[in-house]
């Protein structure tokens, strides 16, 4: 099982680097100066890949603890 613990850490690791992309996303549409329905619809748009990427870290960090168990 130790093959599902190096797995999920890698999953967990893709889902941490979108957590950092999507603060550089919302940074970004902050310094842009966009109207304001604009800016609401970017940051949306963020929440959502936000939860996704969330989503993805937490299924690696599962995977990770499943591996531990079963090992």
């Amino acid at each position: 099982m130790e093959i599902l613990i190096w797995i999920g850490a890698g999953v967990s690791l893709l889902g941490v680097a979108g957590l950092v992309w999507c603060i550089l996303l919302a940074m970004r549409a902050r310094k842009s100066g966009m109207e304001d329905e604009a800016m609401r619809a970017e940051l949306q748009r963020v929440v959502v890949l936000n939860m996704a990427a969330l989503g993805v870290s937490a299924l690696g960090l599962m995977m990770v603890v499943a591996g531990i168990l079963l090992s």
